[in-house]
């Protein structure tokens, strides 16, 4: 039999060492002063979009770039990454996303600063339409990754992770009695 996989999905993620105690510390400053954006969050703040531009966070901003850059590759993209933009998420003790995706963008992430034990996993659905039509019952035992519908991916201090834009995510709520913290942030294509 020939078996071989189409229309993949493609999650990218890579740990990075930056300065995580400066990043919470800013970030709880901001929050202190601006009361932010109300968007997908759930008992939580938004910055504004504009992170990218302010200094102390230029050493993620490069990481991130330089993650892009390899996708880009890989991908085989002809332009250059360019940041639409970026903001920081405090999730408090019961904060959530809703299920969104990101209009206008290329490729979309997150980067963890602060999580602790169960802060909320980011769920992305199966972007497939076709595929919720039907339920099939299956073999008793976990299925391989490509029949899952949706996958839950456990946030872990200093990774990005990065996806299409096009795909639907959310945040579990926050079960924990901590603040999670994490940076959002969406990349276009250089020209448009």
């Amino acid at each position: 039999m020939i078996c071989e996989a189409f229309f993949p999905t493609l999650i990218y993620a890579e740990d990075v060492k930056l300065d995580n105690k400066l990043f919470e510390k800013e970030i709880i400053e901001w929050s202190k002063k601006d009361e932010g954006v109300k968007k997908t969050n759930v008992g939580g703040w938004h910055s504004q979009t504009n992170m990218f531009e302010i200094p102390v966070f230029k050493p993620l901003v490069d990481e991130l770039f330089k993650m892009q850059t390899l996708i880009f590759k890989e991908e085989r993209l002809d332009r250059k990454p360019v940041m639409g933009n970026m903001w920081a998420n405090i999730n408090y003790k019961g904060g959530y996303n809703q299920p969104h995706l990101h209009p206008n963008s290329l490729f979309s992430g997150v980067y963890y600063v602060k999580a602790p034990d169960n802060c909320g996993r980011l769920t992305c659905n199966d972007p497939r339409p076709g595929v919720q039509c039907n339920m099939p019952t299956r073999i008793e035992g976990r299925p391989p990754p490509h029949l899952w519908r949706e996958v839950h991916i456990e946030p872990k201090v200093g990774r990005i992770i990065m996806f299409p834009s096009w795909l639907w995510h959310a945040v579990e709520p926050n079960q924990s009695n901590d603040m999670r913290i994490s940076v959002s942030f969406n990349f276009i294509q250089h020209g448009f």
